[in-house]
């Protein structure tokens, strides 16, 4: 998937190509993520459709809940559904910046490895 040590580095086409792929792939796990709080929300919380979504979206971007939740359950679920969102957040996050970061780094092991090369 990544370019090696010893590759060249991608060209910028490819590059954005890649960052696309990231991007998508990031907005579906946040989606699905934010799918699985709203049902919660709604199904075990007993919360409207509105105040589902809402909910889901706070905990999800990491400000915490906007409704108090009556029920033992759906607090239970509000618990767990918060840990699963910081560590979706985490990962999420990963995904869209390890493009960037692999370009970063290889650029720079390309400048050691051209830099420690022998003269011919």
């Amino acid at each position: 998937m990544y370019e090696r040590r010893g590759q060249p580095l991608l060209d910028r086409r490819s590059f954005f190509r890649r960052l696309t792929r990231h991007m998508f792939l990031t907005a579906g796990v946040l989606l699905v993520a934010w799918g699985i709080g709203i049902l919660g929300y709604r199904l075990i919380a007993g919360l409207s459709w509105v105040d589902a979504v809402l909910n889901a979206a706070m905990i999800l971007g990491g400000m915490g809940p906007v409704n108090p939740t009556p029920s033992t359950g759906g607090k239970l679920f509000a618990a767990a559904y918060a840990l699963f969102s910081g560590i979706v957040f985490l990962v999420a996050a990963g995904v869209f910046v390890a493009p960037l970061l692999h370009r970063v780094l290889h650029h720079f092991h390309l400048e050691i490895d051209e830099a420690q090369a022998p003269d011919s």
